[in-house]
């Protein structure tokens, strides 16, 4: 869950090398993600996740066992290396994900199914003089740190449950992959592709005993936030034409 356009130096937090770093305000606390265009989102977050952004589905590798997994990510631009998201000091949608709003800090697995919190030493944000100390004066968690290590550890949690649905998905062979192409009003076209979708065609021809199965354990619904969430798609390509557009 460290991501790889977040975290400029993504370490583990140790307790004497960090046992002095406070957090400072920063003046803007989205400048960080400029660069990040998608963030890795839990199932929880689809309700709120599809009323501003596309909900998309890409390739998660495989397990030590080979076996393939998708995760789903919320889609911040339509390019690499663009957050449209981001204007000028505010953030352009309700709600923010949650893996954005832990930043500075994140998780991370180590052998032995262990949780290891991180955070990125690259960050601005952190001062040795002001702010709100990670550590007391004995080297003890702060309670601004405890509430931090609680919340990553609610969202590795919910992560490790959307893993549930991704494997779901592709056992039940509903995804596909997806091109987005878009002509827009002055003529530019925008391609997006490499990310995979529900096929329509596929869920609507599911056996009826496997439509039971998923309405009783959510999937459905998470299949339709997946579904509303796309007409977001155009509403990015838009937003890309009138940043990149000269004045």
């Amino acid at each position: 869950m460290i991501h790889p356009d977040l975290y400029k130096k993504a370490v583990v937090l140790d307790t004497q090398e960090h046992r002095d770093f406070k957090i400072a305000k920063p003046a803007n606390p989205w400048e960080p993600t400029r660069a990040v265009n998608s963030i890795l989102i839990a199932a929880v977050e689809f309700g709120d996740v599809c009323s501003d952004y596309p909900i998309l589905f890409i390739d998660a590798g495989k397990d030590e066992d080979g076996q393939a997994h998708v995760a789903p990510i919320a889609a911040l631009g339509v390019a690499n290396g663009e957050n449209l998201f981001v204007e000028g000091n505010t953030w352009r949608a309700r709600y923010i994900p949650a893996l954005i709003r832990a930043y500075p800090f994140g998780v991370a697995r180590a052998p032995g199914d262990r949780l290891l919190i991180m955070i990125d030493e690259g960050w601005d944000g952190w001062s040795r003089t002001e702010g709100h100390a990670l550590f007391d004066d004995q080297a003890q968690a702060s309670k601004e740190l405890e509430d931090v290590k609680a919340q990553l550890q609610k969202i590795e949690a919910e992560m490790q449950r959307t893993r549930l649905l991704g494997d779901a998905l592709l056992e039940a062979n509903l995804l596909s992959p997806m091109r987005f192409d878009a002509t827009l009003t002055d003529g530019q076209k925008i391609t997006v592709d490499g990310f995979w979708v529900v096929d329509e065609k596929k869920l609507a021809e599911l056996p009826d005993e496997k439509v039971l199965e998923f309405h009783r354990k959510g999937v459905l619904s998470l299949i339709n936030a997946h579904q509303i969430s796309m007409r977001h798609m155009q509403k990015l390509a838009e937003w890309r034409v009138a940043r990149t557009t000269p004045a």
